[in-house]
């Protein structure tokens, strides 16, 4: 696949989506195709599918998002409120049992990091949330209320931090005086219990993430909405996958090895030009992996 190079200019009103050509080049949007963007957010992949005459199902598990979707009348947009692994169960009730296209961009979108109340920052103080769909298990319960070792173990999984049982044993320490309810007051915690710290990248980063991927089981959700794209697209459909950090790719690059009824299109994952980077920090991260379903095989 031959990625088209340059960003189209964002919606003023919307946020800058990453590797935006290479996801429209991807998923090939057209009159006549459905495509589901199974991670709506701000919208700004979605315009762009739905400028080149595509029809897009948005879905997202964030009612904010969701509401400021709506609020702008997209012609060819239905929105719906849901966590993409569900996406099969969510279409049925529209009658859609087949689309064009799938795309998905993981993780926490630029709106919600942006929105210091929802607590997924460590540079602003905030309650200690990190709820996407605001329903559910918190990152204050977690660190309140798990064991040490299950902590540690999170911590390490999902964040891939070396100093995690140090870190672990730090939170329970400073929870046993009083609950850790912020998240300046957790990256305070993390940061005094890690060795050799002077500057640079802040060492809460890797605990944050962790915490945000345990809950909301993003990792699970991935590997979920995965099979559900396969099973849903059409012979000739096209998925279209972002991911920010390791862990992510992993799933996305072995879910496509393995698949029988997936061809890779990308051998390698495209990443960001320097000049979107330079224009979209966020940016420097994002891996686009993608794949077109196959026509079943005719028996002789």
């Amino acid at each position: 696949m031959n990625i088209a190079p340059g960003i189209p200019t964002p919606d003023p009103l919307s946020h800058t989506p990453v590797l935006a050509a290479e996801v429209v080049e991807a998923l090939a949007p057209a009159p006549g195709r459905l495509i589901v963007d199974g991670t709506l957010g701000g919208a700004g992949h979605t315009r762009l599918l739905l400028e080149a005459g595509a029809r897009v199902i948005g879905i997202d598990q964030d009612p904010y998002a969701l509401d400021r979707a709506r609020s702008e009348h997209l012609p060819g947009l239905t929105a719906l409120e849901g966590n993409y692994r569900d996406m099969q169960e969510l279409l049925a009730p529209l009658g859609v049992t087949r689309v064009d296209g799938v795309l998905l961009d993981i993780g926490v979108s630029s709106f919600q990091l942006d929105d210091a109340e929802r607590g997924f920052s460590y540079h602003t103080e905030a309650p200690l949330d990190m709820r996407m769909s605001q329903a559910g298990e918190s990152a204050a319960d977690v660190v309140n209320t798990s064991p040490e070792e299950e902590l540690a173990a999170i911590i390490y999984e999902y964040g891939e931090e070396r100093h995690s049982r140090r870190i672990a044993r730090a939170i329970v320490q400073a929870r046993e005086g009083a609950p850790i309810e912020t998240t300046v007051r957790l990256a305070e915690i993390v940061k005094r219990a890690y060795p050799g710290f002077s500057k640079g990248i802040h060492p809460a980063r890797r605990t944050f993430q962790a915490l945000r991927i345990h809950v909301n089981d993003e990792l699970g959700a991935l590997r979920d909405g995965l099979q559900a794209a396969e099973a849903l697209l059409a012979p000739g459909g096209r998925l279209a996958v972002i991911s920010f950090h390791s862990l992510e790719d992993r799933i996305v690059k072995r879910f496509l090895r393995g698949s029988s009824t997936l061809t890779p299109l990308t051998k390698r994952p495209v990443e960001a030009s320097e000049e979107e980077q330079a224009r979209n920090p966020r940016a420097r991260s994002a891996k686009l992996r993608a794949a077109e379903k196959r026509a079943p095989e005719v028996a002789a």
